[in-house]
């Protein structure tokens, strides 16, 4: 998809307007993930690890399947096995492609302090700079999803860029590109939308799988990775993907109510120091007082 220069929608600490606003007319893209054909053949990690030039590593073998027991801060891409039993005793394998959901509303650019070490691009992808990232990991704590993942060695927080090098190349991620089975499509979120939405109906109208649904919560206004689930009521099932995510409060708080009481009591601070110096003018030193001599020093003189 050719996208040209990506512009830049939102810069993270960042107070004053955006460079080159308006400059392009990029559009919503979406990464859409069918978890009912998944077969979790881990072709979309392999790629993702050599397109991000990350060397493979040793698994780690946790009772299932699974390659890692979670993400890390060079392993942006995981297959994640989970297995449920109904109440019927019938057996489900749910698998689900774990990444970032480049939020809408990403809490982890909310959270982020540093200038520019978080950029929310207009055609909504959510991409890191480790060269503005002062290490504080407060864009851990504001996503809802535990994506962002802290290198100790380096000090820096790294994730899922879905592929922003290759999509402003007009190229798809490297992982839709490796996908033998058709599970992950990439286009405009209106249709991605609608693709996912018509898989859900036919789910719903032709196998027993009555829930199934398209993930893109509301909370975070949104997502630019959305899923199509067997059973939209229990989005946890899938290796614990939350049914309502939204921004922590704090951090809502934090960079909204909070700042901006803080910036008007220094406001008032300044007001209160001006004004007491228009009524008592500027604070004089006083002299120090005299020693008297005592009578005994003037008898000994």
């Amino acid at each position: 998809m050719a996208n040209g220069t990506l512009q830049i929608k939102a810069i993270s600490g960042h107070a004053g307007p955006v460079a080159g606003k308006n400059t392009s007319r990029d559009y919503d893209v979406c990464k859409l993930i069918d978890v009912t054909t998944c077969i979790g053949c881990k072709a979309c990690e392999v790629a993702c690890l050599e397109w991000n030039g990350y060397p493979f590593r040793e698994t780690v073998f946790d009772n299932t399947y699974q390659t890692m027991p979670d993400t890390e801060w060079n392993y942006y891409n995981l297959i994640r096995f989970n297995e449920y039993v109904d109440e019927a005793g019938n057996l489900s394998w749910l698998m689900r492609k774990d990444g970032c959901m480049h939020c809408a509303d990403p809490g982890c650019l909310r959270a982020c302090p540093a200038d520019g070490a978080i950029v929310q691009y207009a055609n909504g992808i959510v991409d890191f700079d480790q060269e503005h990232c002062i290490g504080c990991q407060y864009c851990v704590t504001g996503c809802p999803f535990n994506i962002p993942k802290f290198n100790p060695t380096t000090k820096k927080v790294f994730k899922c860029t879905l592929c922003s090098d290759r999509v402003g190349a007009g190229l798809e991620p490297a992982c839709i590109k490796a996908c033998p089975t058709g599970c992950l499509h990439f286009g405009t979120k209106d249709d991605m939308k609608d693709l996912a939405e018509t898989r859900a109906t036919q789910l719903r109208e032709h196998t027993s799988h009555k829930d199934a649904g398209v993930y893109d919560p509301p909370g975070v206004s949104g997502t630019h990775v959305i899923y199509v689930l067997h059973d939209i009521n229990h989005p946890e099932r899938y290796g614990g993907l939350p049914k309502d995510p939204r921004v922590p409060l704090m951090v809502r708080l934090w960079k909204g109510p909070l700042k901006w009481i803080g910036n008007f009591g220094m406001i008032a601070g300044i007001v209160g120091v001006a004004l007491h110096y228009m009524r008592f003018g500027p604070k004089e030193v006083q002299p120090e007082p005299t020693e008297k001599s005592s009578p005994q020093k003037e008898s000994e003189k």
